[in-house]
């Protein structure tokens, strides 16, 4: 009797292969890995399979070597650490794209001073040709600068200059970009966005936030556009090189000229656009979303749509329930009217189309929350996988935290804004946290961040709860679940190989990790072994 048990207990505890039904021989079996599947039935195998685009075994290295046939391709992995692909699900395509009359400062929020802005312009002036756009980052120097219109036209009358700050939420433009804009003095505020109005002569001073930026944006794309293609280009080089092999683009123009642009760059990367709609005539503008196509390549399709509902802290326009320091008048703001939100919110409730929602204020997020619930019932709400971006639940309230519970909002996190939030506990509640990287396009310094965060170390996690988060429940952020996020059977064969075990590193080692073969669908678009 005691064998028998022991001889059972043998049997429960050997890891089963996982094989899906339809498995014959394999193209590809790579072995001899630490791989690490996304899938918390059983984290780690040895080896996978993989026939056409997608994944049909996983198990150990006898077990899936018994699928492979003369013309099977085999990798042996040495040891390495396998991940499935990386799923970047908040970038922005094209943005700030490469330009000759561009220059390039290192991220700060105070940003470049106002003379070193100038004079970066001024050389660009050397070359610049008559009508031209001058494009380049900044902070809040120059922001905040409401001489900054005439300076510009000072220097540059003739060319067209738009200048962004870094993290996106407001630019300045001098007079020539104005008129090529269609904006003039007596304008008055945007849908979204506002201008900035001299206090004394009621002029604007050139600094345009939130949706104001709309114009601006589509303009420089449609002027620029075989700088955004080269963007696209080198930005999918870039993260293929990390391992990222699906990236969620928040578009504003691929109706127009973004979609061109996206056919002619190739991507090897499985690509969602996510629709941006800016305003027209003073109301939402969805008419050109409207016809697009949905799949407009294999491996890019269209789905949901992403609203900016207030800004920064940078910029003190998020708009929270405490004042900002030093100004205990000022709380931040929305961008848009109530009316508007409840008219987003509702028209979510009522369709299939997943909302994004840029939301940074406490204040801003609370009120989201209480509409949601006004308007319908949580398991309506839950089907819908509302996605909160950016993660602004480090001041949430016990209420707040239980309404995303309830109506099953995904908070997607992003890194390098967020350095002690509380995302153990959020997903202690079973709240899905994602990860929205917004930029950083290392998936490693990410995972660094939130699993070393040094302010609220209690709320740190594994390395293995933030892969997952950046693979299983970003694929989940997409409702793309049931096809790619985790390496098991019947999923797409999207993975990296890499460089280093990420598991047991010391965590400030993990940036300098690199994809040494990533492959999209069974096919290695990337190989540096």
């Amino acid at each position: 009797m005691k064998s028998f048990l022991l001889f059972l207990v043998v049997i429960i505890s050997v890891p089963p292969i996982f094989i899906s039904c339809s498995a014959h021989k394999a193209d590809i079996i790579m072995t001899n890995g630490k791989i690490f599947t996304s899938d918390t039935n059983q984290l780690y195998v040895e080896a996978i399979a993989i026939q056409g685009d997608s994944i049909i075994a996983v198990g150990t290295n006898a077990e899936i070597e018994k699928l492979a046939s003369t013309e099977t391709k085999k990798i042996d992995l040495d040891g390495k650490t396998v991940v499935p692909g990386f799923n970047d699900a908040h970038d922005h395509p094209g943005w700030m794209p490469p330009s000759a009359n561009a220059y390039v400062v290192e991220f700060t929020v105070p940003g470049p001073d106002k003379k070193s802005v100038l004079d970066s312009i001024a050389r660009i002036m050397q070359h610049a040709k008559p009508g031209e756009w001058i494009t380049g980052g900044i902070g809040l120097n120059v922001l905040y600068d409401v001489t900054i219109r005439k300076s510009l036209d000072s220097l540059c009358p003739e060319n067209l200059v738009q200048l962004q700050a870094l993290w996106g939420h407001g630019a300045v433009v001098n007079s020539s970009a104005m008129k090529k804009l269609g904006i003039s003095d007596g304008d008055p505020d945007p849908l979204g966005g506002w201008y900035v109005r001299d206090r004394i002569s009621g002029k604007l001073t050139g600094a345009l936030y939130e949706y104001a930026q709309w114009p601006a944006w589509q303009l420089i794309s449609k002027v620029n556009h075989e700088g955004v293609i080269k963007s696209l280009s080198g930005l999918s080089d870039l993260q293929l090189s990390k391992g990222i092999t699906s990236v969620q683009y928040m578009s504003f123009d691929f109706p127009g000229s973004g979609s061109d642009a996206f056919s002619k760059a190739k991507l090897l990367q499985r690509i969602r656009i996510i629709p941006f709609p800016g305003h027209k005539n003073g109301a939402r503008d969805l008419s050109p979303w409207q016809h697009v196509n949905r799949n407009p390549a294999p491996n890019i399709y269209v789905s949901g749509v992403k609203y900016i509902l207030d800004g920064t802290p940078f910029e003190q326009s998020a708009m929270n329930r405490k004042p900002y320091p030093g100004n205990n008048n000022w709380f931040g703001r929305l961008n848009f009217p109530i009316d508007t939100m409840k008219q987003i919110l509702q028209t979510a409730y009522n369709s299939d189309e997943q909302l994004l929602m840029h939301i940074v204020g406490d204040s801003t997020m609370h009120i989201v929350l209480k509409m949601m619930k006004g308007i319908g019932k949580d398991e309506v709400w839950r089907t819908k996988r509302i996605r909160f971006e950016h993660n602004s639940t480090s001041d949430a309230t016990d209420e707040d935290i239980r309404m995303i519970s309830e109506m099953g909002i995904i908070i997607a996190h992003t890194p390098k804004y967020n350095h002690s939030s509380k995302l153990k506990s959020l997903m202690s509640k079973g709240i899905t946290v994602s990860i929205s990287p917004d930029g950083t396009d290392n998936p490693f310094v990410d995972v660094m961040m939130i699993t070393n965060q040094m302010v609220n170390p209690d709320e740190n996690v594994s390395i293995e709860e933030a892969v997952i988060a950046y693979t299983r429940n970003n694929a989940w952020a997409e409702f793309m679940e049931n096809k790619k996020g985790t390496l098991m059977p019947g999923k797409l064969a999207d993975l990296a190989v890499l460089s280093q075990d990420i598991f047991t590193i010391p965590k400030d080692k993990l940036p300098v990790t690199n994809s040494v073969l990533t492959m999209v669908g069974g096919k290695i678009v990337y190989d540096k072994r």
